[in-house]
């Protein structure tokens, strides 16, 4: 992700800002590792399969709360909440998703994580993911690089694992509003399988972006992906030496104020990149049209 246009200082210190997101989303996950084994009550949000149990919300209650008191004049865009207003033309906006990958543990499947990310006029200037299944936190600060568990910097290898030059393993994430029968999903997805070894579908986006960052996968491609969860990890990545561009091989603009024909992204290695757009272009569009052919 090169953002094509650079946003001025914020008027927040971002060291700041980094720890009290940490701080919230570490605690978040200490409530979320203690309640994943008790009964869950999973209820169905809206018609694309989603789901919401008593611990988003209440993850997303802690979350709220401490940004509030550290922000008190922040919006605040969370999951379950929506929109939360600040004080008046605040262009500081946070994004909460307190528990990515619900489905996953609505099924006992230790598959999620804890996203935040704190936009400054649109533009995503911090993100943080925490895992709270191993205990580890990633997070960063645009332009200022990624900071890994142990809080040294986090740099994407430079060649991929072994065996895995010509045969990567990808993941695929889309949008809950995405229904079976899209058929423009369906051949993106078939297509970029394809092209590699393993195309891993986690349920839990954020997951993937912080093994993107690590090199544990070589890219993630998107399709209509939710705009809660994307900024962090997509932050986390790019600082990390991640490459992303929209589906249609244009630049990546990473603002939440972009329309979903925008957000989808293929997220790469850099020297993989254009091998993926080969594949994603021949049925995306320049303006968010897709082409279909059978």
């Amino acid at each position: 992700m090169r953002p094509t246009t650079t946003p001025g200082a914020p008027p927040v210190d971002l060291s700041e800002a980094r720890g009290v997101a940490v701080d919230a989303a570490e605690a978040a996950g200490a409530l979320l590792s203690a309640g994943v084994g008790g009964p869950l009550d999973a209820r169905p949000k809206g018609s694309g399969g989603d789901v919401v149990t008593a611990l988003d919300t209440a993850a997303e209650e802690l979350i709220v709360g401490r940004l509030r008191a550290a922000y008190p004049g922040h919006r605040i865009i969370a999951e379950e909440s929506g929109v939360l207003d600040g004080a008046p033309g605040e262009e500081m906006v946070w994004l909460v998703d307190p528990l990515d990958g619900t489905n996953n543990v609505a099924i006992g499947m230790p598959v999620y994580a804890v996203g935040l990310a704190l936009c400054a006029r649109a533009e995503p200037v911090l993100g943080v993911v925490h895992d709270p299944v191993s205990g580890r936190t990633w997070s960063a600060v645009r332009g200022k690089g990624t900071l890994g568990p142990e809080g040294g910097p986090v740099r994407l290898p430079g060649r991929p694992r072994p065996g895995r030059d010509e045969n990567p393993v990808l993941a695929w994430t889309q949008g809950h509003q995405v229904t079976s029968d899209d058929l423009v999903a369906f051949a993106l997805r078939t297509a970029v399988e394809k092209q590699c070894a393993r195309m891993l579908q986690l349920w839990a986006p954020l997951v993937a972006w912080t093994m993107l960052a690590r090199g544990d996968i070589d890219g993630i491609v998107g399709y209509l992906p939710e705009i809660v969860d994307l900024p962090a990890g997509a932050l986390v990545a790019a600082e990390a030496g991640a490459e992303l561009r929209r589906l249609d091989g244009a630049p990546y603009e990473m603002g939440i104020d972009r329309p979903a024909s925008e957000l989808g992204f293929v997220a790469a290695r850099p020297d993989l990149l254009d091998r993926l757009l080969e594949t994603t272009t021949r049925i995306a569009r320049p303006g968010g049209r897709f082409h279909v052919a059978f």
